[in-house]
């Protein structure tokens, strides 16, 4: 069993290098070339005069994409929480956690269907301005996406520290709203912050609602109600053109833009090495 264990580790790890590989070689001409800085900062216009095959405006639309979503997702992640871990009664809590352990296996394709139907129109006639298909319709839907995700994230770390810090919330005489203020989100905060990563990167790694309802305008939006396209629905637009084209070098630069991201990102929650108890001892032994 060891033996098998350490060979999976192998191929999990030999299979991201190979990624990691593919990429930089899809992406070489453009750095021997030095067009990379271009590419990354310029416009898409590849039927102007002379022609342009920047994708930041993809960068910008899957930043703001992923920022929003993330706003609007992270707080109701909290609240639900919280609400399922004291202030909730038991079995109203394990419902509501049915429910979102229910809503990760719904397929991202029906979130996007049901919001072509049902979201797009609502912001077309609430905001009377363009089409629907629009950065405001995309957040709210990838937040949808992204809400077990986070709530899951947290809820373990919750229920970490929950058993240890019930009893002695209890003995403090300590309502369920301040344990929770004062005591469980303060030792919990690296599994909020883990909850926030994971949550940004699954955001921005989404590419069938991004392609369905944002529009996939290659520009900067000036305000939510305008259309955008990520770095994602611009590589399954354009991935089916010749490997030696501009445009597929354009592709190969989102690529591996989005992997430096999700790794970055990853490296960085990695720094929240002690655990949550460990955390709140040593911050009792400082006071």
């Amino acid at each position: 069993m060891p033996r098998l264990i350490l060979g999976c580790t192998l191929v999990s790890a030999a299979a991201v290098w190979a990624i990691v590989l593919f990429l930089f070689y899809a992406a070489m001409p453009l750095f021997f070339s030095g067009e990379f800085p271009r590419v990354v900062t310029g416009a898409w216009r590849p039927y102007g005069s002379p022609a342009d095959y920047g994708i930041a405006p993809m960068i910008v639309g899957s930043l703001l994409l992923a920022l929003a979503a993330l706003a609007i997702a992270f707080p109701v992640a909290l609240g639900v929480c919280g609400f399922a871990h004291g202030i909730a009664p038991r079995c109203l809590g394990r419902i509501l956690l049915s429910v979102i352990h229910f809503m990760t296996s719904i397929p991202t394709v029906i979130y996007g269907f049901v919001s072509v139907w049902l979201l797009v129109p609502l912001v077309r006639n609430t905001f009377s301005a363009g089409t629907g298909f629009s950065l405001l319709t995309a957040a709210l839907t990838v937040s949808l996406l992204i809400l077990p995700t986070i709530v899951l994230l947290i809820n373990v770390g919750f229920r970490q520290i929950d058993s240890d810090i019930k009893l002695a919330c209890h003995a403090l005489g300590l309502s369920p709203a301040q344990a929770q203020l004062r005591v469980l989100f303060p030792m919990a905060r690296r599994s909020l912050v883990a909850a926030a990563v994971l949550g940004f990167c699954r955001a921005v790694g989404d590419t069938l609602i991004a392609l369905m309802v944002a529009g996939n305008a290659p520009q900067i939006p000036s305000s939510p109600t305008e259309s955008i396209r990520t770095l994602t629905s611009h590589i399954a637009l354009v991935v089916a053109t010749d490997w030696h084209s501009p445009e597929y070098r354009s592709v190969a630069a989102a690529g591996l833009l989005l992997f430096l991201l999700s790794a970055g990102l990853s490296i960085m929650i990695r720094r929240f090495r002690l655990t949550p108890l460990e955390e709140w001892s040593n911050a009792t032994l400082e006071r």
